[in-house]
């Protein structure tokens, strides 16, 4: 079997297993991820932080991260726009509505239907029942497509072990959750900005609380149905008269940062067409490299042997015209005298034949 024969029965193989691999995934956009009726979420309202950074601390200390260059006791790194990190799972933001300081937490907010579990090809990402987005890095290939997947920009990658790169992010403290205890950062909040429960509770609370104090909140419940829903949830200050109500509620959420452009729809569907590729990528990678190497030496390979040819036909000229030469001066000079030109002209061919191959 020839290399061309060969290159197109893998080819073929190739395109088989990836067009039945992408009809699986389309056929998978089809649905979304399982919703977990009784999953939990979280609360934030931003009207009620202080930005004491207790949550960071707590974070830090029960997920075992490496310690900040400035304590948590330096509540001035809040005037920076932060965002979450590999080393940094949460962090405390300070905005300014309305003329006051708002501060607003940023982790993870666990997606009802993940992006990021929609864009990872290995499954290192899934929605949990708890509704926790789980992480498992055994897996992981270091793609960090659900990085881009995020519409929150939350993942980040840890560098420090080479071979082993991880993507970090808050995990719902699930290991404290499976113990009957409460995330880390909930448990260390002074203020109760931040209220722990089933999802669907904590959205009637919201609105409980947006009727008993008219005015006070933006009348938006932030993660309801943003990106197709999410486990964090968030609150944000309204201008604190009951009459000022906005016609755009949504637009009095982007002074906190809070994109309201994401719509409704989860955006893990918008990963599942591009997610169907990756597998014929995959099964095209060597059949695409494979034959560009394959002719790459075939090519080399003419190179060579067509200046062997060259050099084979300068040789034998020479060799025709020595030996015309030498029989002639036999007729005139002897035997002798043509073994000597003969020689000369061996030697001479040794000299010359690097250059001819080169």
């Amino acid at each position: 079997m020839n290399r061309r024969k060969f290159l197109s029965i893998l080819g073929s193989a190739g395109v088989v297993s990836a067009l039945s691999t992408a009809r699986e995934a389309k056929a998978g956009g089809t649905h979304s991820f399982p919703y977990y009726e009784g999953s939990y979420g979280v609360l934030h309202d931003t009207t009620r932080c202080i930005g004491c950074r207790q949550c960071e601390a707590a974070c830090n200390q029960v997920n075992n991260l490496p310690k900040p260059q400035k304590s948590f006791d330096d509540l001035s790194v809040c005037a920076t726009r932060r965002r979450t990190s590999a080393r940094e799972w949460t962090v405390v933001n300070k905005y300014v509505v309305h003329g006051k300081p708002v501060f607003r937490k940023l982790q993870c907010f666990h997606c009802n239907d993940p992006a990021c579990a929609a864009a990872c090809f290995a499954k290192c990402f899934q929605k949990q029942p708890d509704g926790s987005v789980a992480y498992d890095g055994t897996q992981c290939v270091g793609c960090r497509y659900c990085m881009i997947a995020c519409p929150f920009y939350m993942p980040g990658f840890q560098y420090d072990d080479a071979f082993d790169p991880l993507v970090m992010k808050c995990t719902f403290c699930a290991p404290r959750m499976k113990e009957g205890k409460l995330p880390g950062c909930i448990e260390a909040c002074p203020m109760d900005a931040l209220t722990f429960g089933k999802r669907s509770d904590l959205i009637k609370v919201a609105r409980s609380r947006m009727r008993k104090s008219p005015g006070k909140y933006v009348d938006y419940i932030y993660g309801e149905w943003d990106a197709g829903g999410t486990a964090w949830i968030t609150l944000a200050p309204a201008s604190g008269t009951a009459t000022a109500a906005s016609a755009n509620p949504a637009h009095d959420l982007h002074p906190l940062d809070l994109d309201t452009h994401l719509g409704n729809r989860p955006i893990g569907e918008l990963t599942y067409g591009a997610l169907g590729a990756v597998p014929m990528i995959v099964a095209f990678w060597p059949v695409l490299f494979g034959g560009a190497y394959a002719i790459s030496k075939r090519r080399d390979a003419i190179h060579e042997a067509e200046k062997e040819a060259v050099a084979r036909e300068v040789k034998n000229d020479i060799s025709y015209v020595v030996n015309t030469a030498a029989n002639k001066v036999a007729e005139t000079h002897g035997p002798a005298a043509a073994d000597t030109v003969r020689q000369a002209a061996s030697d001479a061919l040794k000299v010359c034949e690097r250059p001819l191959r080169s």
